[in-house]
């Protein structure tokens, strides 16, 4: 009895040792002669390394041990967002193409290291390691997903194991390709990226020429929209990663929530704008400025946490964001907003897009074509129909202000006497308005004299007249004596009020003289004496400053003694000198009484 036992149990661990090998020999991957392209999702086990410290030996054993399991569904490649790393296991047996060089492409550009493990049965064994936490220039290919060089020789059988660690969602799409299959298939999806980034550039620079037309904060904020929304795509198929921050993991991971974020605040304005909900819909306007500080904190945030932290978040946040969007548009067209029927149909199309794509990064759904590329299509037709929508909009707001047009003229007829009467009084009023201001710019705020810019404007005029006539003409240039102590001592206040005493006494002695007087700047002054040569302004020079020098300035309780340095100098208007080498002349001059002691008129 104990014979037959020890029989049957020898047979029944035979058996189970040629199940074991049928069902390894049904899961290896083949490579026929006729074989381009290759998903190694139905041939693949996974196993879940939570503490994430297993090593090659480690998951070696685990695949001996039947620790791999084959993938939900026998082809799900979505796990959402995990901890630790996954192992995932293939056999890959070339039987008779003659093509050795395969190259495997994690289709997912998100990943933050992937290591590929090549065992072949003469021991040998290769690695290659890839994912946005390694520069970009360390790829197999310059391929905007990780990809690795394989040597796959015919009559050979190669066991794969890949490890993926990230942060994001743990996506390991793995497909297997010949160089001319990739080549084939990387330029359809290069042109299929590119044409929607062509329709979204198209879309750009239409409406940027509308908003620069028009002015219409709708056109902005779709532009912005448009850029984030852009960004948010140019991130996730790690074209970011390829053309714009090739070496930096940080960025590759923040980027991620940063541009959703701000596609998000770009919806949310566009929304507001566009739905006029300020004016139609009070509550729905402070809920959408609620969600916009909270995508802007959230920004700010994604900045300092954790991807593992802020990615779900932000993700998450996309679908009451935009159900948001379709709830205010779906008030506001009850309301009698006729242009809001486009904007629900684009947002719904865009909202089926972006929930199908987000589903994916949760293991919600799984990842297919349409799935996948869903976003894309969502939101090439709703931004589609947002330019058409603006387009109805401006049409339906040009139609209303035609009718305000007409009916403002109809009731014009009737009242054009008082109307006429009240615009005679306004642009009398205008008028008047317009010569105050004149003059205001023409005089300096402080000593109400004329400013530098008037001056010259007079004074080129005056020049002028003098040519004609042949009268002489000349300049003073006064610059009250130490000034900077005045303020220094008796504080700015005080300096003003002597500022405006000392223009009162200019004015006052040089009004019979028909002078023309302004403030240079600061405490500068000059006047242009019509009519006077050089010897006749001197003594005028000599009278003015005798006069400042008698009459201290008065400001409060204090009596503060002013004096004056003057330069003279009188024009040579036979000279086609410019004005500006009159008025260095009188600096000149003007230098030399300072340099002489101040207090003083001194000419050149």
């Amino acid at each position: 009895m104990r014979y037959w036992r020890s029989r049957l149990i020898r047979v029944f661990l035979v058996l189970m040792a040629m199940t074991a090998a049928d069902a390894f020999a049904r899961t290896a991957l083949e490579i026929t002669a006729d074989s381009s392209q290759l998903s190694l999702a139905p041939y693949t086990g996974f196993y879940h390394d939570e503490k994430g410290d297993d090593d090659l030996a480690a998951a070696d054993r685990h695949v001996r041990e039947g620790a791999f399991k084959p993938l939900p569904g026998g082809d799900g490649t979505t796990f959402g967002f995990q901890d630790g790393a996954y192992w995932f296991h293939a056999v890959v047996a070339n039987r008779d193409n003659p093509e050795d060089k395969w190259l495997l492409v994690q289709e997912y550009a998100l990943s933050d290291r992937i290591d590929v493990y090549a065992e072949y049965s003469d021991g040998r064994v290769t690695h290659s390691a890839g994912g946005d936490h390694l520069p970009f220039d360390q790829r197999n290919l310059r391929y905007r997903q990780p990809n690795f060089w394989l040597n796959l020789p015919p009559g050979q059988t190669v066991n794969l194991l890949v490890r993926v660690q990230s942060e994001s969602s743990m996506q390991v799409p793995l497909t297997l390709y010949a160089p001319d299959a990739f080549i084939e298939q990387s330029r359809d999806a290069q042109f299929a990226i590119g044409l929607y980034y062509g329709i979204l550039l198209a879309l750009f620079t239409y409406n940027l020429v509308l908003w620069l037309t028009l002015r219409d904060a709708s056109y902005f904020w779709y532009l912005f929209h448009i850029t984030a929304f852009g960004l948010v795509l140019f991130t996730l198929n790690g074209l970011g990663f390829e053309y714009l921050w090739p070496r930096s993991a940080w960025l590759a991971d923040h980027m991620v929530p940063l541009s959703i974020c701000l596609a998000l605040i770009g919806m949310q304005q566009f929304a507001r704008t566009f739905l006029e909900l300020k004016q139609r819909w009070r509550f729905g306007d402070r809920v959408a400025l609620g969600i916009i500080v909270f995508f802007v904190l959230l920004g700010v945030a994604a900045t300092q946490l954790p991807y593992r932290t802020v990615v779900p978040l932000a993700s998450a946040a996309v679908f009451p964001s935009i159900c948001w969007i379709l709830v205010e548009t779906v008030l506001v067209l009850r309301r009698g907003y006729k242009p809001a029927k486009l904007f629900l149909l684009a947002w719904f199309l865009f909202l089926l897009g972006t929930g199908m794509f987000s589903a994916i990064a949760f293991d919600l759904l799984p990842k297919n074509f349409v799935t996948e590329y869903g976003v894309q299509i969502g939101s090439a037709l709703e931004m589609l129909l947002l330019s058409v929508a603006l387009g109805y909009r401006y049409a339906a707001l040009r139609n209303e202000n035609e009718r305000i047009v007409r009916e403002a003229r109809d009731q014009l007829e009737h009242k054009v006497e008082m109307r006429t009467s009240e615009l005679r009084s306004a642009l009398a009023q205008l008028e008047d308005a317009h010569h105050r201001l004149s003059e205001s710019s023409r005089h300096d705020g402080l000593t109400e004299l004329y400013n530098r810019t008037h001056f010259r404007e007079a004074f080129e005029h005056l020049l002028s007249e003098a040519r004609n006539s042949r009268h002489p003409i000349s300049l003073l240039m006064i610059d009250l004596d130490h000034f900077k102590k005045i303020n220094d001592t008796y504080g700015h206040l005080v300096g003003d009020d002597c500022l405006r005493s000392t223009s009162n006494t200019m004015a006052e002695i040089l009004a019979p003289y028909n002078a023309l007087l302004a403030r240079f700047g600061g405490e500068e002054f000059i006047a242009a004496l019509p009519g006077m040569d050089l010897a006749q302004a001197s003594v005028v020079a000599e009278e003015l400053r005798q006069s400042l020098h008698q009459r201290p300035c008065v400001s409060g309780d204090l009596i503060v003694p002013v004096s004056a340095s003057i330069g003279v100098h009188s024009v040579d208007i036979a000279a086609k000198n410019s004005i500006e080498s009159a008025l260095q002349v009188a600096d000149q001059a003007l230098y030399a009484a300072k340099a002489e002691g101040r207090d003083c008129v001194r000419t050149l």
